[in-house]
């Protein structure tokens, strides 16, 4: 993290120099105004012998503050142009490291705690670095050049009593730090945890409704909500304690001025003029002060936000270079004496496992949920860490194989059947440009859902809602099918796909991938026999371990877990799924 900042700093250097130069021209301009009202009123006491002066100083009052507004302008707009460059270039990172991370490391992240990295932490980053840096520059300035003009107005003695009291209440200030950062850690966390809620709910709303689960949805949001609100209002509660000392230094101070200040007028110490203008300063004064709890607030905040971002910037990312140029797999895969368990496991999740695969030939597995089916897919795709000398393609170590080369050369299917909110051809060519008309229509012939896009109003061309919800589940599962058939991968791979396909559509479609993959490595994962049936050898897991394999025939003559699967399913589906 503190490199990119670094890098993005130096990328706009010219801008933050000139940024800070107006600063510190604007905070000593503000003085000006105040000396020279204060030269004014001590004129006026020989209006006629003074005339000419007092038009002068008049006229540098007027530019005075014409090159104020002129310089805190150019400034803003300076600011407001470097603050949105932070927030893109921070996000800019941000994704492209997320899309980096190892899949393993990013399980282990909420999607709330996700979000809240693009739109809350991100912020205060960019607060702290843009409005906060400046304001800070501003806050020594001005009390700085303030109390030097002070000093130099009346004396030095003045203006340290004036401004002891206000020292004071910074110290009080400071001494309140640790608390609010505790505050501050427990409202991000409870803003992630409803962040979290809100987007799991709308992710659930049609099965919430369902089941009537509205009033339970309610009652869980409003106990999330009421919780942040809690926490919201300890940080309010400190944060107002913290400016009431500021208001009460400050007050303090402008006390002492009046009573010290109007007994050394009339003492002859000092003109009216001159304690116009220290009253000038302390006006000028009061704004940085204000601006200290402020200060204060985004620092801690930044501090759990910078945390944070820290922690994502440093997980661990997949060796891998996405580009148009790999190394061709002819597709045998081979997992020898594979065991393995996930990072914060205590079991084996896989035991074992002894499969080979060759180009041309199909596998089925079969499994109930949680057997480890998926789990084995993810390996074979890099996407968890994987044991030298366990999963080998084409007689090399995986290890030993580019990430980008593995991925490039597998058509991976999955169970999610995800889909983006863009058009049907989008989500079938994946945003890739390379697949003609021909090969498109093709794919969707061959995935049995032609005729369904043909009687949509835009065809090929329309969008779809937010992850298809526009489309049945056996319509999802037919789009995201299609790939496989544009892809010209040597190893595909199918991951319960054809689960919401009635029989006659599934009998079809299954027809179809033998033939599109007689010459490739085709692995079936599901857990209905008629998908897998037609494989050249099938295994069964069960509890992470192979405990039965060979062909259909021949575990239905076994009749033993694979027969029971049949003998279940037949059952239930009326239907004779040996033929």
């Amino acid at each position: 993290m503190k490199n990119i900042i670094t890098k993005v700093l130096k990328k706009h250097v010219i801008l933050i120099i000139i940024e800070l130069i107006l600063i510190v021209l604007n905070v000593y301009l503000l003085t000006v105004p105040s000396t020279i009202t204060g030269k004014i009123i001590d004129l006026l006491y020989n209006l006629d012998g003074n005339k000419q002066n007092i038009l002068k100083q008049t006229g540098l009052l007027i530019i005075s503050c014409i090159l104020i507004l002129i310089t805190r302008v150019i400034w803003k707009m300076l600011d407001a142009k470097f603050s949105r460059n932070l927030v893109k270039e921070f996000r800019d990172r941000l994704f492209e490291k997320l899309l980096k991370i190892d899949v393993s490391k990013l399980q282990q992240k909420k999607n709330g705690d996700i979000m809240s990295y693009f739109v809350k932490d991100i912020q205060e980053v960019r607060k702290f670095i843009s409005n906060t840096t400046t304001t800070t520059v501003r806050f020594f300035l001005n009390f700085l050049i303030v109390a030097i003009a002070m000093s130099k107005s009346t004396n030095i003695k003045l203006t340290l009593m004036v401004l002891l009291p206000i020292f004071i209440s910074i110290i009080l200030i400071l001494l309140n730090l640790r608390k609010l950062s505790k505050h501050y850690e427990d409202s991000r966390i409870k803003f992630t945890d409803l962040s979290e809620f809100v987007q799991e709910s709308t992710d659930s709303i049609r099965t919430t409704k369902a089941y009537c689960g509205e009033n339970k949805q309610c009652e869980e949001f409003i106990n999330k909500n009421s919780s942040l609100k809690n926490t919201n209002f300890n940080v309010i509660k400190r944060e107002s304690l913290m400016s009431n000392y500021n208001t009460l230094g400050l007050g303090i101070g402008f006390g002492i001025l009046v009573l010290v200040g109007s007994k050394m007028v009339l003492n002859g110490e000092m003109s009216i003029g001159d304690f116009v203008a220290f009253s000038g300063y302390m006006t000028i004064l009061s704004s940085p002060i204000r601006w200290m709890p402020w200060i204060i607030k985004h620092f801690k905040k930044v501090q759990v936000s910078y945390k944070r971002l820290q922690e994502m910037f440093d997980m661990k990312e997949e060796k891998i270079k996405i580009d148009n140029s790999y190394e061709e797999l002819k597709g045998e895969i081979e997992i020898k004496n594979l065991d393995f368990k996930y990072y914060d496991g205590y079991e084996n999740v896989l035991e074992n496992i002894n499969i080979k695969v060759t180009p041309g030939k199909s596998l089925g597995i079969i499994g109930v949920i949680g057997s480890g089916k998926t789990t084995l897919m993810n390996l074979i795709l890099k996407l968890y860490e994987v044991p030298n000398g366990k999963i080998f393609i084409d007689g090399k170590d995986i290890n030993n194989i580019k990430t980008d080369t593995i991925r490039n050369n597998i058509c991976y299917i999955t169970q999610d059947n995800f889909l983006f909110s863009t058009t049907l051809r989008e989500n079938i060519n994946l945003f890739r440009d390379i697949y003609d008309e021909t090969d498109i229509i093709d794919s969707t012939k061959s995935s049995m859902i032609y005729d369904e896009i043909q009687e949509m109003e835009d065809g090929i061309d329309t969008v779809i809602g937010e992850k298809g919800i526009d489309l049945s589940g056996g319509q999802k599962q037919r789009v995201v099918i299609s790939r496989a058939f544009l892809s010209d991968s040597n190893i595909v791979i199918f991951d319960d796909t054809f689960s919401a396909l009635d029989n006659k559509t599934e009998e079809s479609l299954l027809k179809n991938i033998r033939e599109l993959t007689k010459n490739k490595t085709c692995i079936i994962i599901s857990n209905r026999i008629s998908d897998i049936k037609h494989c050249d050898e099938i295994v069964v897991l069960e509890h992470g371990n192979i405990v039965e394999r060979g062909k259909h025939s021949e575990l239905i003559k076994n009749k033993n877990k694979y027969y029971e699967f049949y003998k279940n399913q037949a059952e239930k589906s009326n239907v004779d799924i040996l033929s």
